[in-house]
């Protein structure tokens, strides 16, 4: 069956990943891309995180959680288990993520949750800039609570890969609000 719906898709020209697939990119400015593949028991894992979360805040909970199980994953597969927080200490370091990378890769890591139907509170938004200084760009996933219309930055940039993602109020993150400790 799978190999008919390869056929399928190479025939139309359609580019989809399979069900259980993310497609991720790193090596800054999403030089490198690769495919990332769950299995029945990491998908068990990711979902186990959503099971409780019965309003908005504890969702968002869920949602970094997640996001660094999902990384955590991914950098089993990929060179991005290199990735360290910021970026710091990684020229020339295969599967270093810079704040692009970081926010097309959680931005794919949410649209998997958001299309399995573990959001009931959020939706996905397309990934957002903040550009306090002329040179200081940075970018991030973005989420918004469905019943208020809050927005709120994913960001997975400030940690290393495999920690849970950082949250922010939307207004905070684009004043440059960043983890403490």
């Amino acid at each position: 069956m799978r190999s008919l719906v390869i056929l399928l898709m190479l025939f139309s020209g359609a580019v989809v990943a399979a069900e259980n697939e993310v497609g991720i990119c790193y090596n800054y400015g999403c030089a490198q891309k690769a495919t990332v593949r769950f299995d029945a028991d990491d998908l068990v894992y990711i979902n186990s995180f959503f099971n409780n979360a019965d309003n908005a805040a504890a969702e968002r909970n869920s949602i970094r959680l997640a996001i660094g199980a999902m990384s955590q994953i991914a950098g089993e597969q990929t060179p991005i288990h290199n990735d360290k927080a910021r970026n710091n200490n990684e020229e020339d370091v295969d599967g270093r993520m810079d704040c692009i990378d970081h926010s097309q890769t959680t931005t794919a890591y949410l649209k998997f949750i958001e299309a399995r139907g573990w959001l009931q509170f959020h939706r996905v938004l397309e990934p957002i800039r903040r550009a306090p200084l002329l040179v200081n760009d940075h970018w991030s996933a973005r989420i918004e609570e469905t019943s208020s219309g809050a927005q709120f930055a994913v960001d997975t940039w400030f940690l290393d890969n495999g920690q849970p993602a950082s949250i922010f109020p939307l207004r905070a993150w684009l004043h440059g609000a960043e983890p403490h400790g």
